[in-house]
């Protein structure tokens, strides 16, 4: 297949993802390794395992990363900027639509009866993806304890990078150590370039829209869950927004499709406008375009030290420890009523068993189902 079959492809894949990933990060990546690792075979899973891995210690909105690193896979450089784009644009132009809604009319459209649907019926997304790749990742039993003691911190409330990092150095170490490696294991250098290497950002604006949401995206970590506290900050206590504005605008951004940072664009159009949202949008994506196209060419370097082989191995069974912890936390929130428990269970008939049906319709159909449910 040519290169530009490759793009078209990922474009497809990625701009069909973007129109109906919901669900949250967990949910996101649950969906790509369906899509990119079961049916089209891109990569490898234990490769899938190692991008997921590393795409939790860089800044920026880990599902859409990820995107970039599978279209980065499959269409070299081009493919990662597709790949991401491709993604963020269904989710950016309807929060531009809510935006226009919000500020024109004072309010917005009512979506919660078709979310009821979507929520559980993802959960059986992200319990597939859980399994799948906890197969990969459970490599020993020592892996497997390492798992359990993230996943109790995580319940613990510990910080899922500081999670990850300490996942990672422990494990590495304590395999390093017990397999005595001779001379000729690898040298440390691909973490030292990772440090060392680094992008100047073109200015494409020097507006403070631009300059405020280009300092959140290059500083984010984690989920974009953890936007609010950044945006609080940057904008509440500067007084650019009110804090319910600021509420409204993080909804938006929790039940429209793709990143939940697609709120940057909810948020400056209210401030400037379309131009406003125009460059908060760029602004908060662009750093993360940056750091993937650092950081992808380093993933296979690393896995193949000795050493940055065992510290990704760590933690990716540590990522999915953490992706566990998604799951039952969200189970908690969502399973609350018979309605919500019966759409769990179908989804997940539907997604684990013999005959799996693709994650789109498993979302399409819960949005439905929740919203006939709701009507009983």
């Amino acid at each position: 297949m040519s290169k530009q079959n490759n793009l078209s492809e990922v474009a497809k894949l990625f701009f069909k993802l973007g129109c109906v990933a919901f669900g949250g990060p967990a949910a996101h990546v649950a969906m790509m390794e369906d899509e990119v690792v079961e049916k089209r075979k891109w990569m490898t899973r234990e490769h899938f395992l190692d991008l997921m891995g590393a795409t939790n210690l860089i800044p920026g909105p880990n599902s859409t990363e990820m995107t970039m690193h599978c279209g980065h896979e499959r269409a070299g450089p081009a493919g990662l900027f597709v790949a991401g784009a491709c993604f963020i644009f269904p989710a950016v132009v309807i929060t531009l639509l809510f935006a226009y809604l919000y500020v024109e009319y004072g309010q917005l459209p009512a979506v919660e009866p078709f979310l009821f649907g979507i929520k559980p019926a993802v959960l059986a997304i992200i319990a597939a993806a859980v399994i799948k790749l906890g197969k990969k990742a459970l490599k020993s039993y020592e892996l497997g304890i390492l798992g359990a003691l993230v996943l109790v911190a995580s319940f613990l409330g510990v910080n899922e990078v500081v999670a990850l990092l300490v996942a990672g150095v422990i494990g590495a170490f304590y395999f390093y150590t017990r397999h005595q490696l001779g001379p000729k294991q690898n040298s440390l250098w691909p973490l030292l370039l990772l440090q060392m290497k680094g992008g100047a950002i073109s200015q494409i604006a020097s507006s403070k829209v631009f300059l405020t949401f280009l300092k959140v995206g290059a500083i984010l970590y984690g989920s974009g869950y953890v936007l609010f506290a950044y945006l609080d900050a940057e904008l509440v206590s500067n007084g650019l927004m009110s804090r319910q504005d600021l509420i409204d605008a993080i909804a938006v951004g929790q039940f429209t499709p793709g990143p939940v940072l697609s709120t940057a664009t909810f948020i400056g159009y209210q401030l400037a406008g379309f131009w406003g949202a125009l460059a908060a949008t760029i602004g908060i994506f662009l750093p993360s375009f940056l750091f993937v196209l650092l950081a992808n060419p380093l993933v296979p370097k690393m896995r193949k030290s000795k050493f940055l082989g065992y510290f990704l191995d760590s933690v990716n069974v540590a990522a999915v420890a953490i992706m566990l912890a998604v799951l039952i936390n969200m189970s908690l929130d969502t399973l609350v009523n018979w309605q919500a428990i019966v759409i769990a269970l179908l989804a997940a008939a539907l997604t684990l068993g013999p005959k799996k049906l693709s994650a789109v319709w498993i979302v399409l159909g819960g949005a439905i189902l929740g919203r006939v449910l709701l009507m009983i």
